[in-house]
């Protein structure tokens, strides 16, 4: 088997670090090796209280969720244009306040071009990008009849490692699913919400019928809203791309270390079992080690320091007692890379 059938990471996921000015037809270039035309945009501001924002191009330009809140989709000055190698803004403060500074965290999907896909109960538009795992996914759910379970067609071509789902047109939770729950693969019930700090909860039939290659389950009135409009996010693992799992901490400095195959560029981590904070990490606020620069997803805090992680050449370290590494605490994880532990040609990757 091949090491990574993806050398260049920054072709498919970048983070961009500016400042707003406050002004319309702001650009926001990426500087990765490759150039970017984001589909999925997640900004947000580092220096000050503010929401986060979520854009993409299924939705179309303007079209802005919260992550940390419930409320349903607004049309902000937000994201005005998914460009070449970035995107552009303009007015809105969540993401462009003047002399304020800003993360974006930008994943590629298939350029805005979408496609109906009927492989489940309910029809869907897909933007799915198989190379890198990732598709954006909209479609209005079933009618709460019955015992309400549908299923939707994803795109990905094989079974996702997480799913985040969120009501466009209705106050609702960011229902979501990753393999790293209890039950794994095969669970049916287990859920997480992305604005909430809470442990996974158990839903009978959360996901319907489940994870597929080809489709993932809902049931209206547990983790849908009947007859509502959605937008879902999905992600397969992709070797020496992306990483999604569970490591469990112990307690020390000299913590435990988390394989990824790769360099991180971005991670994100919650307790499973534990009520806690979502924690969200990249190569850009963070360029050396320690990773001590954190923003939470379920909140709308400033950057925080927090001494936590070493990114390594193959992983991840945990460096802090406590936080994200209790002892005998769950952890489920997403992981991005910067670059392959060894590209397709067996080149090593460095530690920084």
């Amino acid at each position: 088997m091949a090491y990574t059938n993806i050398d260049d990471p920054s072709a498919y996921f970048q983070t961009a670090l500016y400042t707003g000015n406050g002004t319309a037809d702001t650009s926001i270039t990426n500087d990765g090796n490759s150039n970017l035309q984001p589909d999925w945009i997640w900004i947000k501001r580092r220096d000050g209280v503010a929401d986060h924002n979520s854009f993409d191009s299924s939705r179309g330009t303007g079209k802005h969720l919260a992550q940390n809140q419930t409320q349903a989709e607004q049309t902000v000055n937000g994201v005005t244009a998914f460009e070449s190698d970035g995107f552009e803004l303009s007015t809105n403060g969540d993401s462009n306040f003047n002399g304020a500074t800003f993360a974006a965290w930008q994943w590629k999907a298939n350029g805005g071009t979408t496609a109906s896909n009927s492989d489940g109960s309910v029809t869907s538009t897909v933007q799915a990008n198989t190379d890198a795992g990732f598709s954006i996914v909209t479609f209005t759910s079933a009618a709460s009849s019955g015992t309400g379970i549908f299923s939707v067609g994803h795109g990905l071509g094989q079974i996702p490692a997480m799913v985040i789902t969120k009501s466009r047109d209705n106050t609702s939770n960011w229902w979501s699913w990753h393999k790293g729950l209890t039950g794994g693969n095969s669970n049916t019930s287990y859920i997480v919400a992305l604005e909430r700090i809470t442990a996974e909860g158990s839903y009978s039939n959360a996901w319907g019928a489940g994870m597929t290659s080809s489709v993932f389950g809902m049931q209206s009135g547990n983790t849908a809203v009947a007859s509502s409009d959605y937008v879902a996010y999905c992600f397969a693992e992709k070797q020496g791309f992306s990483k999604f799992g569970t490591y469990v901490g112990n307690g020390s400095t000299d913590g435990a270390f988390i394989y990824t195959g790769f360099k991180p560029a971005f991670v994100i981590t919650k307790k499973r079992n534990q009520n806690a904070n979502w924690t969200m990490y990249d190569n850009k606020r963070n360029p050396f080690n320690v990773a001590d620069k954190v923003l939470l997803p379920n909140a709308s805090n400033a950057d925080q320091t927090v001494i936590n992680f070493d990114f390594v050449s193959n992983g991840f370290k945990c460096r802090n007692s406590g936080s994200e590494n209790e002892n005998g605490t769950t952890y489920i994880y997403m992981a991005f890379a910067e670059n392959p532990f060894t590209t397709s040609t067996g080149i090593p990757t460095t530690a920084r």
